[in-house]
């Protein structure tokens, strides 16, 4: 049978009768899982099975398990995940044209596929087909639970409230959202009524400066200072009246070469689109004409502000105002930054007291720290009393553009939550160097933490610290130690590494008696006490930021300087989130070596 196919939707579908879930943009594909063999089969019934050779693996790690449920079919979406709303198209597309197992293999290694699977249609050979969604949903549940399936196959949950998940889905950029009707039996194609798929749209301005009279698409441009530059092309989506009217436009008022009308910028319109890929709209749809535009206002810098999609809550200001003069970058560009990287960055923000650095004018104006609440401020951001200020609580991510518009650029958290003030959940040393030409100190620092931790059973992460160091991160479970408990044993570990190499290392507070070594600062993890958060953008002329690496990069020819706010966006949808697994690990970080290693110091308190 052919898959079933959801039909699009301007509007979400309320009420009891709807289960909702997350749509990710990918290949769409069923997985047979039979007892000596595993296919990944697309909806064109073209056999995917060789390109995704990861999930082949998983399947066959888990065969003994399976054993019991198959054969099985899954319906769902090959994907290659930025975040847990949003995929990597352009990513997953470049998997499906590659033909040798070498090239497979090495993209395999840099980003992992996951099959996300929505629905079950056979288990244990019989066919489900004719058995309502909602029984296909629990059965597709009870199989995860029972086979405890994740990482490369991974549950899409179905969802009663549209509201929040479609709020979940835009703060992360996802894709759009997929209703489907509970009661609805499995069937072919779109012939049906029961499943809707509604697109979260980026919506962009742009003018009008070619009609192709073969093809009928519009080539839309916007302004790049005086030049034209050219965003993608679009057809779809205007009425039978408005479509002839522009027809008309071009035939009549136009320049004619070959096949391809032309106009000088004159006629605006608003599309709907989803991404942009090789300098193409994905999937653009006109919203409709703007005859009363001018099209001088459809700039290259509004059409990557309306991509990055700003909370419309966020009435933001002076975006050309420059903020980092040596480079050239302004408040948008700021702006822009945060929101894109907020996914990323907002989980390490939430549940914890927020002092940030604004700077108004820019890295060469005024700037100071704020952690209490402005009187200004909108009702929406969330505070924490402490008598008598209201501390700042970014658990969302219209509080982060807010502080961003306000020209927030630096972003400090402590170590423990509003909820465990007195426990951290999290350790971490910060090894700064005498400047950013002895960054090599820091690297051989970091690398010789991580042997020790090792050798105790921790995971640990590392970043840089956006501006001449690097600082190693260990998750913990909140309320698992005391500070007392981590100030020794993060006294114990730079004192280590101090003694191993005196000459290179000091645990030495006052500056002046470092005599060019690289500063171990273990005192600053305590109670109250904060750090700059991952993918924080830093104070510095050249704008960096606190960025998460693999431990696999720590090694020469690494610079802080190489990760900026110009590129570390682009860096995760590349390589993915270094610091995607932090939370789970904080929740499964044995600790049983260090307690033992620091019992000797006196009794827990």
């Amino acid at each position: 049978m052919d898959v079933m196919k959801p039909i699009e939707k301007n509007d979400i579908p309320l009420g009891d009768e709807w289960l909702y879930e997350v749509k990710f943009d990918g290949f769409r594909c069923e997985l047979h899982w039979e007892k000596d063999r595993v296919t990944l089969m697309s909806k064109n019934k073209k056999d995917l099975t060789d390109k995704f050779p990861e999930i082949i693996t998983y399947c066959r790690e888990k065969q003994e398990l399976m054993a019991p449920f198959s054969p099985l079919k899954m319906d769902g979406e090959l994907v290659v995940l930025n975040n847990p709303f949003q995929a990597n198209f352009s990513l997953v597309q470049k998997r499906g044209r590659l033909k040798s197992k070498d090239s497979i293999h090495k993209e395999m290694v840099k980003r992992p596929a996951s099959f996300m699977a929505f629905d079950l249609l056979q288990q244990s050979g019989e066919d489900l087909y004719h058995k309502n969604f909602k029984h296909r949903k629990n059965l597709l549940n009870e199989l995860f639970k029972t086979i405890a399936l994740d990482s490369r196959i991974r549950l899409i949950p179905a969802r009663e409230d549209a509201e929040a998940l479609w709020q979940s889905i835009y703060d992360y950029k996802g894709e759009g959202m997929i209703a489907k009707r509970k009661t609805s039996v499995y069937a072919a194609g779109k012939n049906h009524h029961d499943w809707f798929k509604i697109k979260n749209w980026r919506t962009i301005q742009g003018f009008l400066t070619h009609m192709d009279i073969d093809n009928g698409y519009f080539t839309v441009g916007v302004y790049d200072g005086e030049t034209i530059q050219t965003i993608g092309k679009c057809k779809h989506g205007l009425d039978e009246a408005s479509q002839d009217t522009l027809k008309q436009l071009f035939l009549t008022k136009r320049v004619k070469q070959g096949n391809i009308y032309t106009l000088p910028p004159a006629i605006c319109a608003s599309i709907n689109t989803l991404d942009v890929y090789k300098d193409e709209l994905r999937e653009p749809s006109f919203k409709q004409l703007l005859p009363s535009k001018p099209s001088s206002d459809c700039t290259i810098e509004q059409f990557n502000l309306d991509m990055a999609m700003i909370p419309p809550i966020i009435d933001i200001a002076n975006t050309s105002k420059v903020f980092w003069p040596d480079k050239g970058l302004t408040k948008g560009d700021l702006l822009m930054y945060i929101r894109e990287v907020s996914p990323y960055m907002l989980p390490f923000l939430k549940g914890k007291a927020l002092t940030v650095i604004r700077s108004p004018d820019g890295v060469q104006g005024e700037s100071f720290f704020q952690k209490n609440l402005p009187s200004y401020a909108p009702l929406f951001i969330e505070t924490m009393e402490v008598d008598p200020d209201k501390q700042i609580v970014c658990n969302q991510l219209n509080t982060l553009i807010w502080f961003a518009n306000h020209g927030a650029m630096e972003y400090h958290v402590p170590f423990q939550t509003i909820d465990s003030r007195d426990s951290p959940n999290e350790i971490v040393f910060d090894l700064d160097p005498p400047s950013r030409e002895r960054f090599d100190l820091a690297i051989q620092a970091s690398l010789m933490i991580k042997t020790i931790l090792d050798e105790l059973s921790l995971i640990s992460f590392v970043k840089t610290s956006g501006n001449k160091g690097l600082q190693i991160h260990i998750p913990i479970p909140e309320g698992s130690m005391t500070y007392h408990e981590t100030a020794l044993f993060t006294q114990a570990i730079a004192w280590t590494v101090e003694k191993s190499y005196p000459d290179l290392f000091a645990t030495e507070r006052l500056k002046k008696n470092r005599e060019g070594r690289l500063y171990i600062d273990y005192v600053q993890h305590g109670k109250d006490k904060t750090i700059i958060a991952p993918y924080s953008p830093r104070k510095t002329t050249d704008a960096t930021v606190a960025t998460p690496l693999y431990w696999s990069e720590v090694r020469e020819g690494l610079f802080p300087d190489q990760f900026t706010i110009t590129n570390v966006v682009e860096r995760i949808q590349l390589l993915g989130c270094p610091f995607a697994g932090y939370f789970d690990i904080q929740q499964k970080q044995n600790l049983d070596k260090v307690l033992k290693m620091i019992s000797s110091s006196g009794p827990r308190g």
